[in-house]
């Protein structure tokens, strides 16, 4: 996923807190930039601008967040921090735990936030119990998106398991197509290979071996066997995929160019942006093997303790108030791909993939079968999951890898990082 730096301007420091209308300071670190996230951002600007708040953008491109985290660390040491930012789970901790953020109770009081939110997103946004960042919505990252047309012409089923997956992949290519777009980056090779791990391993081995760090797991034979579908979902990914961005790969289904793509549910608003529908013009399907699952994923900003004025306090609970009303979280949700993160939305506007989400989440979380994405920043501290990362990319990037060298690598990267 691409990043962006937007920078909101400074406030008329001169006028007094009391105004109806304050003008204030907001400043957000995030990396929302592909086309349905940006329309996403167009409109919280124009949202945050109508309550007298001013905004300024500068996107910065980069990949899921790791140049964001860059500037942030620097802009907090100065001590300089922005208004909010783009963290997730550990993150939020870590930074807590640093003393940086800000409590934002008041505004959850006044807001119901404890009634709105699921617990499992709830306490994800508290740091010692209190309120300090705030979530916009859900992603399940474990979807496969499907170009119907191509798999006609090659005559392919849409796979419901892995072992269909090769099958219908095997058909497609056969048939002189791509039948798996990529983007030849870290953290969409992690995208991938999480997928395939949770349907090899199963929802609970997969939370021992990815949140808990069970070694004994993560040494198993059933690690070798993820290692080895991973190994030959390459076989079906075009040489051309090197460095592509996640949204091109999306273009590619999109296009006809390609049959497949595992990936998370922001590739929808890809689909959404050039007038596609869901059932029609492409399916969206639970990535195989992993009908029952869910893999979530949560955008959320963080809030840091400011030096500004008084208004600018004003502007940033504003920003938090407004992030979590319903007018945005149907906006930001329609045009992202995910699902509002509020208990009591009025799902009428949404689409079927949405609605399919909604309801697996739901089934998942009653089931035991919800459980965080390492690949999004999720699962576990931002060390151990670039460790991961960089075992699975490495993995994947070999001419020829030996799966069962491979968890012996991950284990030690784990440990290393821990």
């Amino acid at each position: 996923m691409k990043l962006a730096y937007l920078i909101l301007a400074a406030a008329v420091s001169w006028l007094p807190a009391t105004l109806a209308h304050a003008s204030g300071q907001v400043e957000v670190l995030h990396w929302w930039t592909s086309s349905g996230e940006a329309k996403s951002v167009k409109v919280l600007k124009q949202m945050m601008e109508q309550q007298h708040h001013s905004w300024k953008d500068f996107a910065v491109a980069g990949g899921g967040g790791e140049s964001a985290m860059t500037v942030l660390k620097m802009r907090a040491v100065s001590g300089n921090p922005p208004t909010a930012a783009q963290l997730k789970g550990h993150d939020i901790q870590e930074w807590g735990r640093l003393g940086f953020l800000t409590s934002l109770d008041d505004v959850a009081l006044q807001e119901n936030w404890d009634n709105v939110l699921p617990p499992v997103v709830a306490n994800i946004m508290k740091y010692n119990h209190h309120y300090v960042a705030v979530p916009i919505n859900v992603h399940r990252v474990n979807w496969l998106w499907v170009n119907p047309t191509v798999f006609k012409a090659a005559g392919a089923t849409v796979p419901t398991t892995l072992a269909e997956f090769f099958v219908a992949a095997d058909k497609i290519k056969a048939a002189g197509l791509i039948a798996l777009a990529h983007g030849g980056q870290p953290w969409q090779d992690a995208t991938l290979f999480e997928s395939i791990a949770l349907a090899v391993l199963g929802s609970a081995d997969y939370r021992k071996a990815f949140v808990d760090l069970d070694m004994t797991v993560i040494n198993s034979n059933k690690m070798v066997d993820v290692f080895k579908q991973f190994k030959r979902m390459k076989a079906y990914i075009d040489p051309e995929a090197g460095g592509r961005h996640w949204n091109s790969a999306t273009e590619m289904v999109i296009n006809g160019q390609a049959a497949m793509q595992f990936m998370g549910d922001w590739a929808k608003g890809e689909f959404a942006q050039v007038g596609k529908i869901p059932g029609k013009d492409y399916l969206c399907v639970p990535a195989p093997g992993t009908q029952h699952q869910f893999t979530f994923n949560i955008d959320s900003l963080a809030f840091f303790k400011l030096k500004g004025t008084e208004v600018d306090n004003i502007a940033q609970h504003d920003l938090a108030k407004t992030l979590l009303t319903p007018t945005f979280q149907k906006i930001f949700n329609l045009n992202k791909g995910s699902i509002p993160v509020r208990l009591d939305m009025d799902m009428s506007a949404f689409d079927q993939c949405a609605l399919d989400s909604m309801q697996a989440f739901r089934q998942a979380s009653l089931s035991g079968d919800l459980v965080p994405s390492f690949s999004q920043n999720l699962a576990t501290t931002a060390d151990v999951q670039s460790a991961i990362v960089d075992v699975v990319s490495e993995f994947f990037d070999q001419k020829d890898p030996d799966p069962k060298l491979a968890p012996s690598r991950l284990a030690r990267a784990i440990k290393s990082a821990i």
